[in-house]
């Protein structure tokens, strides 16, 4: 429950102020000792914490999703085994788990969504990033039309789909290899474009540093880098984008 809720609850009576009282003592963070979980991070940022699940001892990952879901009403998890999807679900059934992204979730029903955000790969391998970006960002409300395999080498399939990418409030750019498609889709558009480099290709690719230096030394305007394979941290900036153009 967040503030908002919790005070709607006071103010219609269905909570009495002692209930309030004692829910608002864990309402900045819950100490579980092991981890502070950021309950004001929604209230701060429009989203609520999201669990980087990769490492984390199994009894922590367990009581982190618990706790979470016991605040918001839905949890995120991303770099997630299938593992420790089975182990979560133990005690929380209704979680569902993507093997491409690794992205472990339990979604509020009907959620809706607004905007449009396009997810452009260069090639087929650079989907599970892809894919983490687009669940991401469709977890916090955003509508996502992936555009997946249209990289430099066939020019022209991405130029084939220029009307869908030109129409994105945000467009995300995954690529490996040289990592040019970023230049290209900025070169092509006028809204933001977030480029992706994946650890995807050969050896002198240095498991993604090369993509990394080609967008980062982009001449193209209106591009933003995040770090390699890092689809979640593009999805999640591009719906603060997204949902800035929907509600300007």
């Amino acid at each position: 429950m967040d503030t908002r809720e919790l005070l709607k609850k006071v103010s219609e009576g269905t909570m009495s102020v002692e209930q309030a009282e004692a829910e608002l003592k864990d309402l900045p963070y819950k100490d579980l000792g092991y981890a502070k979980l950021d309950f004001h991070r929604k209230l701060r940022s429009g989203f609520p914490e999201t669990v980087f699940c990769q490492g984390k001892p199994d009894a922590y990952l367990i009581q982190i999703f618990q706790t979470l879901y016991e605040r918001n009403g839905e949890v995120l998890g991303t770099r997630a085994s299938a593992e420790q999807y089975e182990l979560v679900k133990t005690v929380l059934p209704e979680t569902v788990y993507d093997p491409i992204s690794r992205i472990i979730k339990i979604e509020k029903e009907n959620k809706a969504k607004e905007g449009c955000i396009v997810i452009c790969t260069g090639g087929t391998a650079d989907i599970p990033v892809a894919e983490e970006a687009a669940q991401t960002a469709e977890f916090f409300g955003s509508s996502v039309d992936r555009v997946y395999d249209v990289g430099v080498a066939g020019l022209h399939r991405l130029l084939s789909q220029r009307e869908r990418i030109q129409k994105a409030n945000c467009v995300v750019a995954v690529a490996g290899m040289e990592g040019a498609l970023g230049t290209v889709v900025a070169g092509l558009v006028e809204n933001p474009v977030i480029a992706v480099p994946t650890s995807v290709g050969y050896g002198a690719n240095f498991n993604g540093l090369s993509a990394l230096l080609t967008m980062i030394n982009s001449c193209a305007n209106g591009i933003s880098v995040v770090n390699i394979d890092n689809g979640y941290g593009a999805g999640y900036l591009s719906t603060q984008i997204n949902r800035l153009a929907v509600h300007k």
